[in-house]
């Protein structure tokens, strides 16, 4: 039976669009203000930085072996690149392999970006279309990936860098994949069945093997191992809902929590109740997209 873990939250930062793609890298916290079109970081005194500004929204991010941050640029369909001086170029262009944008990402140890792709047109109210992900080496060559997965969403590598678990929140569950030596995907199969109206978004892996999952659909955030037990559950305040999660703070046992209300674009932007929240949890974070950085 599953835990329920009802600790008040402690709001780390508000006032936001929408926050997603959380990472910890180098012992900060960095995440996308989606529809503020921004990239920001959290100090660890609740101090905000702006890092970029973009005229797309931007999503997905992951560093490079040599500190370099990737940017997903939704609707450009672009990976642009950060460099530790702050100017920006393109990476890699992906327009000419997906149809309905870009979303989130995972970039592992040798550079090597994974992105997903919606599949479909949300705004237009249409179906999903099942979607490969997108493989970009570190120089920016791209390759689409095997099968087609329905929404990829958020995305973790085991620590030997060896699976890649994907969240298919059409699907409501979470895939798995065999990594190559060459990075490519292989042996897709189930790892977590997550229960009806369970509509996962983000992701983060900790060391006991659990996936922390926020489901945007369901009861809020949960733990799920592999084969679909959940074992706690973080429940949302009426009128909130989880996007995306990451596992940080000094001893890695430090749960940031995405929390906005409903995903309207116009409201989210008019109202600015996006927050970055966090509890405390007993397993620390392992694996990418926050690798030993």
């Amino acid at each position: 039976m599953s835990q329920t873990i009802d600790t008040p939250f402690k709001i780390e930062a508000d006032g936001f669009a929408f926050t997603e793609c959380p990472r910890w890298h180098g012992g900060q916290f960095y995440f996308s203000d989606v529809q503020g079109n921004r990239v920001c970081r959290l100090s660890a005194t609740g101090r905000v930085e702006t890092l970029l500004e973009l005229a797309d929204n931007p999503s997905g991010l992951g560093f490079l072996p040599g500190g370099d941050l990737l940017v997903v640029s939704v609707h450009d369909e672009k990976l642009l690149r950060v460099s530790k001086d702050g100017s920006m170029r393109e990476h890699a262009d992906l327009s000419g392999v997906v149809k309905y944008g870009i979303n989130d990402m995972v970039v592992d140890a040798a550079g090597r970006a994974y992105v997903g792709q919606f599949g479909y047109e949300h705004s237009a109210g249409r179906m999903p279309e099942a979607s490969p992900l997108i493989l970009v080496d570190q120089e920016g060559h791209v390759t689409v990936g095997p099968d087609s997965l329905l929404v990829a969403n958020g995305m973790v590598l085991t620590p030997d860098g060896r699976t890649l678990l994907c969240a298919e929140s059409a699907g409501g569950k979470l895939s798995a994949y065999d990594v190559g030596t060459d990075g490519a995907l292989s042996n897709r199969r189930t790892f977590a069945q997550l229960p009806p109206g369970h509509y996962p978004d983000g992701i983060c892996l900790d060391a006991a093997g659990g996936v922390w999952v926020a489901c945007v659909l369901g009861p809020g955030f949960v733990r799920v191992l592999e084969g679909g037990t959940i074992t706690h559950v973080v429940p949302m305040p009426e009128g909130r809902f989880a996007y995306a999660c990451m596992l940080g703070g000094a001893d890695r046992k430090t749960l940031y929590m995405c929390t906005s209300e409903r995903y309207d674009p116009a409201y989210l932007k008019s109202c600015r109740t996006s927050r970055i929240e966090s509890i405390r949890v007993d397993s620390p974070g392992a694996g990418c997209p926050d690798v030993g950085a």
